[in-house]
């Protein structure tokens, strides 16, 4: 794989100044965690982000599609190929009656928008910090609400290139996962179906949602968020504090004294510190609890 070869054929099918060889990602991701792309480009359409689809394929080169990486942890050797990162693609509107959002927006500007048009059912994701195409990758969720419950459809391109529009129903959602896990679509827009509100109302809710999440998260830090699953019957951050690892480290890694649940970037770690301190907890509180943890993040990239 000629790196050169791939920047110069790509140079003939993006906007000037998106493309970058061996591009540092730990200063475009939340986490602040990650080695180098081999080639990074933040596409500025659809069109674009197809002929970039398109081109990986044709030529075999590995793509991986980023949002703002809130909820993945890119390994230190970083990543092989080509990584569209979909952060200038943020349009959001209404249209047809439904509120819509291109792929690298915000869910928690878009939360904002619907207030602002006095539309109720995002609320719970005013404090969400990922984008819309990584929401509906991982069906997030907070405080009783999921991204299924409000989409509509979802605007798509398959492995073949094409535009597809998919109905909510179509999606296969679970719990944090959806259709797109399969890696054979790349999410462009979503569309949900919000109801008529009361804006001082909606308003309130998001700010008590807002007052949880900021009283009860290390929001302070860098991090991927819940970094496990919620076991059957139980909950991970209690079984992590119960095990006694609140504030321990593995380099600049630390799990949280204020919410055991997330593993915290304290000061400037390492994806493998990061890593290693997943797998202390996990196996501490397997050791303790007999109960496997689940990792919610998902971890990319080439070991060092």
């Amino acid at each position: 794989m000629n790196i050169d070869n791939i920047y110069k054929d790509l140079q003939e099918l993006v906007t000037e100044g998106s493309l970058k060889c061996h591009e540092n990602l730990k200063d475009l991701v939340y986490t602040r965690m990650g080695g180098e792309a081999d080639i990074w480009v933040a596409p500025a359409s659809y069109d674009e982000i197809k002929l970039i689809s398109t081109y990986a394929q044709g030529k075999q080169i590995p793509l991986t599609v980023l949002g703002n990486g809130s909820n993945v942890i890119i390994r230190d050797g970083g990543i092989r190929g080509i990584v569209l990162q979909t952060s200038e693609m943020k349009e959001t509107g209404i249209r047809d009656g439904l509120l819509y959002a291109q792929c690298g927006a915000k869910i928690i500007d878009v939360s904002r928008y619907a207030l602002e048009a006095e539309l109720t059912g995002l609320e719970f994701a005013c404090g969400i910090p990922g984008t819309v195409g990584g929401a509906l990758y991982m069906n997030a969720g907070a405080y009783g609400g999921e991204v299924k419950d409000v989409l509509h459809s979802a605007l798509v391109l398959d492995k073949d290139g094409q535009l597809l529009t998919m109905q909510g129903d179509q999606l296969a959602w679970g719990y944090r996962k959806s259709v797109f896990a399969s890696g054979d679509y790349i999410v462009l827009e979503a569309r949900f179906a919000l109801q008529q509100g009361d804006p001082a109302a909606i308003k309130a809710s998001m700010d008590e949602l807002t007052y949880l999440r900021e009283s009860k998260q290390p929001l302070e830090y860098p991090s991927c968020g819940s970094v496990f699953k919620r076991p059957p019957g139980r909950f991970a951050g209690q079984l992590i504090q119960e095990s006694g690892l609140q504030g321990t480290r593995i380099g600049g890694a630390e799990v949280s004294r204020k919410h055991a649940g997330f593993i915290i970037n304290a000061d400037n770690a390492s994806a493998s510190d990061y890593i290693g301190l997943i797998q202390h907890v996990r196996s501490t509180v397997k050791d303790k609890f007999d109960v496997e943890l689940e990792t919610e993040v998902e971890i990319i990239g080439e070991e060092v």
